[in-house]
């Protein structure tokens, strides 16, 4: 029988309400800095999802979005390739191109993502990251717009996983080490 995923949290660190307030905060301040342009949303899919959703909902201006896939992830570690696994549907050249990403670690995957679409001619490329770790951080890349600055710890919620489960949760919590470790 299975347990309630809540109990595999060692602690919430942002609450359902706080996560909300944040991206109505993060959206009025994209829909002031956009104002009058062709504003193009890219999200890196699956984590950025819910964000993405919610965000895109706190603009008040008209835009398009568009999804890309890539993979560097297996479990809990980054394996060092990007490989893109689902390209754009449209074309960006030209557009202010909003990349809508879930959380910033290493700064690899997204380091090759802009790399990859600031050949396409876009008219500006910005980040926004919901969730930022600063402390992981392999390349000098940083976001434009950040939701919160988080620990080096293993979180899980509102889109992010471990092992594509969690991503349900409406909260960002902790991760017990021993669900991703096993036993010490």
């Amino acid at each position: 029988m299975s347990h309630p995923m809540h109990d595999d949290i060692q602690e919430v660190l942002y609450t359902q309400e706080q996560i909300q307030q944040r991206v109505r905060e993060l959206g009025a301040q994209l829909t002031e800095d956009y104002a009058g342009r062709d504003l193009h949303l890219v999200t890196i899919l699956k984590g950025s999802l819910p964000f993405l959703a919610d965000l895109m909902r706190a603009i008040d201006l008209p835009l398009t979005v568009d999804l890309m896939g890539v993979s560097s992830y297996a479990g809990i570690h980054s394996t060092g390739e990007v490989r893109v696994t689902m390209d754009l549907d449209e074309t960006i050249e030209g557009r202010h191109v909003v990349i809508v990403e879930d959380i910033i670690d290493t700064g690899n995957t997204l380091s090759y993502v802009l790399r990859n679409l600031r050949q396409r001619a876009p008219a500006s490329v910005k980040i926004v990251t919901f969730l930022d770790k600063p402390a992981r951080r392999g390349s000098p890349l940083e976001a434009d717009y950040v939701g919160f600055t988080i620990p080096d710890d293993f979180v899980i919620g509102y889109g992010l996983d471990w092992n594509q489960r969690y991503r349900n949760l409406p909260y960002i919590g902790i991760l017990k080490r021993d669900v991703y470790a096993g036993p010490l």
